[in-house]
């Protein structure tokens, strides 16, 4: 047994557990009810456990053989139906073990008390805590389900002004529409989400676009149904792209190497095709009014993810620039390499913000936070700025829940 299936049997061995001692909470909450009601709650939480951790078995053991097949749509919708049953037993185990620590104390006062045990009675159960955490439960049920329904389609627009004392007089007021993360296979074919992101994107009457990368998610012909649709995209300045680490297709198996050489050039088409100027490792001039600025674009390169790219490379020759804009996937590149380059502003997305966020009292929490430093919004260090992208698509889990997708528009300003 190698490591990775010791891994996925502790893991078996956990979700059990939390669906057990999730299963004494209902059952505690439910104490008042008949026992009938009782059981047909037991019958039918037990189903529908066990057959999510049996779908989790079968999709583990055909994984590789679903990827080949391309049936993303499929995995992602068992992802859905995981975390819609599985997020709420954690809140139900999170109450539930808080009402059992209580249970504990107050056993134990009363075990230590003369009176308490001289009187011979039973300490009675409570059932508060338990009640409020089945009630709870319903909270990330249904942010789940918004989040799959809705919440991958409800585009958020985030202005965001960059102030420049370097910025050339004529670029002053210049609007970049920056966007990351499309993963066009995870949409089906008839989905107009797409077409609605391509809309508002035009609507924002961009001066410049810019994609960071992850155009698909494995394959380049996963492109070819949005090529008419986003060869639609057009600023006066031009639109250009650069590579994230799936557009590569090193998660995908190849038998044949050439296969995958082959793959990788048909997307770089694909690019041109839909007018986008790819950059690899390199950079061009934006001119405007005679004036001029850098926009450099470096292939993939992220900790713990493929490292493709040199920034060493993609910087020669932009020393003349006043202004500089780099594009690169990975916001770990920032701090790794781009910092102490004077480059003024970094354009990445690769994070998603985890598809997943709650706001509270004004702040942005999600689990991205616990991988990444900088994941999603503007950071500044030293003058040199970055902007991570939340993600225009979705991987893995087929929703967004407190973590729209987004379109930014960066407005740079002399001053």
């Amino acid at each position: 047994m190698n490591g990775r299936s010791t891994a996925f049997i502790i893991l078996l061995v956990v979700l059990f557990l939390i669906d057990l001692y999730a299963y004494k909470g209902v059952n505690t909450a439910l104490g008042n009810y008949s026992l009938s009601t009782r059981r047909v709650v037991r019958i039918g939480y037990w189903i529908l456990s066990i057959g999510i951790l049996g779908m989790l078995v079968w999709v583990s053991a055909t994984f590789q053989q679903q990827r080949i097949n391309r049936n993303h749509a499929f995995m992602f919708s068992m992802a859905a139906l995981f975390f819609l049953f599985f997020l709420p037993k954690v809140v139900i185990v999170l109450f539930h073990g808080l009402e059992d620590m209580f249970q504990l104390f107050r056993w134990s006062w009363w075990k230590l008390t003369p009176a308490g045990e001289a009187s011979g009675e039973v300490i009675s159960r409570t059932r508060f805590l338990s009640q409020i955490g089945l009630y709870a439960a319903a909270v990330p049920f249904i942010g789940v389900l918004y989040g799959i329904t809705k919440g991958r389609r409800s585009f958020r627009v985030e202005q965001v002004p960059v102030r420049a004392a370097n910025l050339p007089a004529a670029f002053d007021g210049l609007r970049i529409v920056h966007i990351s993360d499309m993963h066009l296979g995870s949409f089906p074919k008839d989905s107009d989400i797409v077409a609605r992101g391509v809309d508002m994107i035009q609507a924002q009457q961009p001066d410049l676009i810019l994609f960071t990368g992850d155009l698909v998610n494995d394959y380049a012909d996963e492109a070819e149904p949005w090529i008419p649709l986003l060869s639609g995209l057009d600023a006066p300045l031009g639109k250009y792209s650069i590579l994230g680490n799936h557009d590569y297709s090193d998660y995908a198996y190849w038998s044949d190497p050439a296969a995958k050489v082959a793959n990788l050039d048909l997307l770089k088409q694909h690019h041109a095709t839909m007018g986008f100027r790819l950059l690899l490792d390199e950079h061009v001039p934006i001119e405007r009014n005679g004036e001029r600025i850098g926009l450099l674009g470096c292939q993939n390169w992220g900790r713990g993810f493929q490292q493709y790219g040199d920034l060493g490379r993609t910087l020669q020759g932009t020393e003349t620039f006043p202004f500089r804009i780099l594009m690169t996937h990975d916001p770990t590149h920032w701090e790794a390499q781009v910092w102490g380059t004077g480059v003024d502003i970094t354009l990445s997305g690769h994070t998603h913000g985890a598809q997943f966020g709650v706001k509270i009292n004004g702040h942005t929490y999600s689990p991205a936070q616990w991988v990444y430093k900088h994941w999603a919004g503007l950071y500044e260090h030293e003058g040199q700025r970055l902007y991570v992208n939340r993600g225009f698509g979705f991987i893995g889990f087929p929703g967004r829940v407190g973590m729209p997708p987004e379109i930014t528009v960066l407005e740079l300003q002399r001053g």
